[in-house]
């Protein structure tokens, strides 16, 4: 930013910045009963549950493969968690469709469902099995698939196509805050917290383990994509109401808060990422 521009930006006040962070401590520390008596969640209120899931709302759906055996998976576990980094510079090839559903299988697969449609038990751990999380991608370079906006139904493992996106390239890079090194990523997943899903049964204790329970998404979209070779680096610094536009969410009931661009990484970009790295320290980042 040139100094002019600096000179000449507002200055929030430090009464609002501390109110914003007593805010966010808040989220950590409110695991308490209310003030005015007993507590009940709906759950405990017997409210009806919402769905574990959101229904398609579009008819092109496209079944995903679930036979990863034509992938060359790394199984030195030990292996993946030493090599798993942040890679923010993509060789900018297209990536297998059956490598998009395996990445997609790591993180929100649906492995079983107990009772009647109470929970889904997933290969990620999420609290009181509510996973409240949808899984939406701006899809750059996948074999097989048009280049566009998609949601992964977790249930059928299948893939909603939502339609194209002009301009994809500055969508991505407006959407993760000027990141835009990660326009050239093959696919961009973009997560999103669906909040009854959760709030129906933790209510006001809900939140922190929203949080929590994220981490375990990019953290095994971390070591998938390493396990066959591929790179990329979850970001927080998501603008939630472009995004949600984009997508077609309200911003109140469901909100995409999180984002992981995911592309082709080769032993050459280490020059490349030495030199991203570089110019960060430069500017003081």
């Amino acid at each position: 930013m040139a100094q002019s521009e600096k000179e000449n930006r507002k200055i929030v006040s430090e009464a609002w910045v501390q109110e914003r962070i007593q805010s966010g401590r808040a989220l950590f520390g409110n695991a308490t009963v209310s003030p005015d008596g007993v507590y009940e969640t709906d759950q405990e209120k017997r409210l009806p549950q919402p769905p574990l899931f959101k229904a398609p709302v579009s008819d092109q759906l496209i079944d995903l493969p679930s036979d990863f055996s034509t992938l060359d998976i790394d199984g030195d576990f030990l292996g993946i968690i030493n090599r798993r980094k942040s890679h923010r510079v993509y060789t900018d090839q297209a990536i297998s469709l059956t490598a998009l559903a395996y990445l997609l299988w790591c993180t929100q697969g649906v492995k079983s469902v107990r009772g009647k449609a109470y929970a889904t038990l997933r290969t990620v751990p999420g609290g009181g099995a509510r996973h409240p999380f949808e899984c939406y991608m701006a899809i750059r370079k996948v074999e097989g698939l048009t280049s566009g906006l998609y949601h992964y139904l977790p249930m059928k493992h299948q893939l909603e196509y939502l339609g194209d996106y002009e301009e994809m390239e500055a969508m991505i890079g407006r959407t993760l805050q000027g990141q835009k090194w990660a326009e050239k990523a093959s696919v961009v997943f973009y997560y999103s917290c669906v909040f009854y899903r959760a709030e129906w049964r933790y209510g006001i204790w809900t939140h922190p383990t929203v949080l929590i329970d994220s981490g375990h998404v990019t953290e095994n979209l971390y070591l998938a994509a390493t396990s066959i070779g591929l790179g990329g680096c979850a970001i927080a610094a998501v603008d939630g109401p472009d995004t949600n536009r984009v997508f077609s969410l309200d911003g109140e009931e469901e909100t995409i808060f999180y984002a992981m661009p995911v592309g082709t990484v080769a032993e050459e970009n280490q020059a490349e990422e030495e030199a991203f790295y570089a110019f960060v320290r430069e500017q003081g980042l």
